[in-house]
């Protein structure tokens, strides 16, 4: 499976849509929902938040937003999280990996896209990181929810300032190999100026990196999602390489 990149045009009209909600959204995250995750690759993690704005929070006039989003990992929503395939073609009644808890990261928003509200999850272990001339982000997303030119994607803060990393459809996809028929890989060179606005210049110190998803059921532009589902599901969350394969809540049970 692959993904377009995205015409100039519909990226221009996601940014236009998401800047009015990131002025808040990128820097208040986390406040309704936050979650405990357990320690992953190098020490990282990602915790689910859901954004909903009151009035005025987007932009000056700004109406609140709704509750409408949602942030969770989920059981059997993603793939093996031991880096297994997440079947076995040759036998489908004896899969190697049919134990492993599959954890994925679902990222909702149900309602329209103007709406002052996001769901997403912020990544832990990353203040300090400096930046190199070839440091990448990236996920691996479930065929058939959202991949749109404003979302899912990275924000980041860095000391050189911020940054609005993809979305999903600026990124470089190719088949995801624990799944390569039902999952797309995608990776984000954040030296590029058509996949990173602005780059990130080489040398600088990561403050801050979140996964924000704020388009929702009128976003139809994804060629995964032609009728608007207004979420995405997403799981192999890449830190310049190292991988985040699965979360819990704090309501998760053992």
């Amino acid at each position: 499976m692959r993904v377009s990149t995205g015409s100039p045009v519909s990226r221009k009209r996601s940014l236009a849509v998401v800047a009015s909600l990131m002025g808040t959204a990128s820097i208040v995250v986390g406040l309704i929902g936050p979650a405990r995750v357990l320690a992953d690759d190098d020490g990282l993690g990602a915790v689910p938040f859901e954004f909903v704005g009151k009035a005025g929070d987007c932009a000056p006039g700004y109406p609140a937003g709704s509750r409408i989003v949602t942030a969770r990992w989920l059981r059997g929503m993603g793939l093996p999280d031991n880096g297994g395939p997440n079947s076995n073609p040759s036998d489908p009644t004896d899969n190697p990996n049919k134990t492993s808890p599959h954890f994925g990261l679902l990222l909702s928003k149900n309602g329209p896209s103007p709406d002052c509200s996001s769901s997403g999850a912020r990544i832990k272990g990353v203040k300090g990181m400096v930046v190199g001339s070839s440091f990448e982000l990236g996920f691996d997303y479930r065929n058939g929810t959202h991949c749109g030119a404003g979302a899912p994607r990275f924000n980041v803060m860095a000391t050189d300032g911020f940054h609005f990393v993809g979305g999903c459809a600026n990124g470089t996809p190719t088949a995801a190999p624990q799944d390569p028929l039902e999952w797309t890989r995608v990776r984000f060179d954040t030296s590029n100026s058509a996949q990173s606005f602005p780059p990130i210049a080489a040398g600088s110190v990561i403050q801050s990196i979140s996964i924000l998803y704020d388009e929702g059921t009128d976003a139809t532009s994804s060629p995964d999602d032609p009728n608007g589902v207004g979420l995405s599901v997403l799981d192999d969350i890449d830190i310049n390489g190292a991988l985040i394969t699965s979360g819990r809540t704090d309501d998760d049970k053992d």
